[in-house]
């Protein structure tokens, strides 16, 4: 009777680890750092470099060929300006906590293929203005 109780138990706990969380994302980004983004862009053909600073910061200067899409415009409506969900996205903002924050919104609405790679503080390039 023992031995069944043990057994009952050992495979209710093993089918509780494969249930589904009704609001979990599957699949996480990759984080990488500043320089390890620049290399991999310069071999990457079709992707999005997204700077999700604020309109007033990416003004300042960005990494040549970034669009401008801030964090706190990221919800949980579609992206018009980022229409194919398993595209590259390179993402980064001032120091990576923002860039975290949005890969992670990005991720919820179902895009596949992102990469968070920190801030602009570490990045050693030429800025465009």
């Amino acid at each position: 009777m023992k031995r069944l109780i043990l057994l009952i138990i050992a495979g209710l706990l093993l089918l509780s680890g494969c249930g589904k969380k009704e609001n979990s994302v599957e699949t996480a980004y990759e984080k990488i750092s500043m320089s390890e983004g620049i290399k991999r862009m310069k071999s990457d053909e079709n992707f999005i470099l997204l700077d999700v600073r604020r309109a007033d910061e990416f003004a300042t200067g960005h990494i040549p060929g970034a669009v401008n899409l801030p964090n706190e415009q990221i919800g949980k409506a579609e992206i018009p300006s980022l229409p194919d969900k398993n595209q590259t996205i390179y993402i980064y903002c001032r120091s990576g906590n923002r860039s975290k924050l949005a890969a992670d919104k990005l991720l919820a609405l179902g895009y596949t293929n992102l990469i968070e790679f920190g801030g602009i503080l570490d990045y050693t390039g030429e800025l465009e203005y």
